[in-house]
């Protein structure tokens, strides 16, 4: 899975930034790849343990630049950083 949101992360960079014409999904997309794929690397690597309070924050942060609250998803499955 880190190999993929690395991946992702690689094709959807041209979608970066909160001025751009792409839908705001794709724009999300790109955020949240972007703002993991440290994670990811670390990951991929062995270099760390993942740090599940780190990776929502920078979700939350992806978030205020395109405008969305996604992670709240995650509060739902039971996967918050209080956890």
């Amino acid at each position: 899975m880190a190999a993929a949101v690395y991946e992702i992360r690689i094709l959807l960079s041209g979608y970066l930034g909160s001025n751009n014409e792409a839908d705001t999904a794709v724009r999300l997309a790109a955020h949240l790849a972007y703002a993991l794929h440290n994670e990811a690397l670390t990951i991929l690597e062995d270099n760390g343990d993942f740090d599940l309070g780190a990776a929502l924050a920078k979700i939350k942060t992806a978030e205020k630049i395109v405008g969305l609250h996604y992670s709240n998803t995650f509060d739902t499955l039971g996967m918050s950083d209080k956890t």
